[in-house]
């Protein structure tokens, strides 16, 4: 697949680190790039280097991909508005007009919208979540190299299996030019409940720990175990609340089970029972270690 995108168009909906970065990669590579962010000064900003148009009513049908790069609910809303414009560009059965995928951390939220409207109107749709990132928001953080070697994640429609392996290789071929190390696909659900421990759990994790009362003591005491494990606890608030709350059962059970851990290491603290303590801590590990040669695999 190449990575030369000349000759592509793509539209982006949101210009934030994810949206701003997909902008930056295929402009660097060749594709003409449109986009619509609320903000008039990131729309501006954008305008400089990086984006030739608006993704509008007028420039969605010209586009080969476009990439929702927005909060769940704004995602949707995108698509019921303009589902009809979508469809008239589209023959799915010959393959022709815009793919459009989400790159919301949540797919069953977008999926659940997303895969009825298009079959309703005709028109391509894949879940994707693009596995990078940084703990900085916004345009200003964007960049082009952002996804290069990433895993990406897909989720496409319950379709047959000629439409689905045909739709993913539209979509592959589409997002070659970003630069993605590797591709996944799994349903809407089973995404979910690997992310709210790998992603979302970490996320939370990490923001309860600092409000420990001996983080204001820190300074002078800590190293790269406090560096790592706090480095997610800075996060956007509004978009985190509506990820999590729309994956709320599959993170609600992985807390669960983090306390239930939390609860024995405690116990065992309590009793000053060295020998469990240790048990404990050898289980982690040697869990950790059976990860991690499960990875080099």
């Amino acid at each position: 697949m190449s990575n030369d995108a000349t000759g592509m168009r793509v539209g982006i909906l949101g210009l934030g680190l994810i949206g701003g970065s997909f902008a930056r990669a295929y402009r660097a590579t060749g594709a003409d790039v449109v986009a619509y962010d609320p903000d008039q000064d990131t729309m501006g900003a954008a305008r400089i280097e990086t984006i030739s148009g608006e993704l509008d009513d007028t420039t969605i049908p010209t586009c080969d991909l476009i990439v929702l790069a927005a909060y769940p609910n704004a995602c949707t809303d995108w698509l019921h508005a303009h589902a009809e414009t979508l469809g008239e560009a589209s023959d799915v059965t010959a393959g022709t007009g815009p793919v459009v995928i989400d790159t919301a951390g949540v797919k069953a939220a977008v999926c659940r919208d997303a895969f009825p409207l298009a079959a309703q109107h005709g028109f391509a749709f894949v879940g994707a979540h693009p596995m990078a990132g940084t703990e900085h928001s916004g345009f200003a953080y964007a960049r082009a190299n952002l996804f290069r070697g990433a895993p990406m994640v897909l989720t496409p429609p319950p379709v047959d299996d000629m439409t689905r392996l045909s739709l993913l290789d539209r979509t592959h071929m589409l997002l070659a030019p970003v630069g993605f190390g590797r591709f996944s696909v799994t349903t809407p659900d089973v995404h979910d409940s690997v992310i709210a421990y790998t992603s979302q759990l970490a996320h939370v994790v990490s923001n309860a720990y600092v409000k420990s009362p001996t983080a204001q003591m820190h300074h002078g005491f800590s190293a790269g175990s406090y560096r790592d494990l706090t480095r997610v606890a800075h996060l956007n608030p509004s978009m985190w609340a509506e990820l999590m709350c729309d994956d709320a059962d599959h993170l609600g059970q992985e807390i669960t089970w983090l306390i239930e851990a939390l609860s024995a290491y405690r116990d065992a603290l309590e009793q000053r029972d060295q020998d469990r303590l240790r048990m404990l801590l050898a289980e982690g590990d040697r869990i950790k270690r059976a990860l991690d040669d499960e990875g080099r695999e």
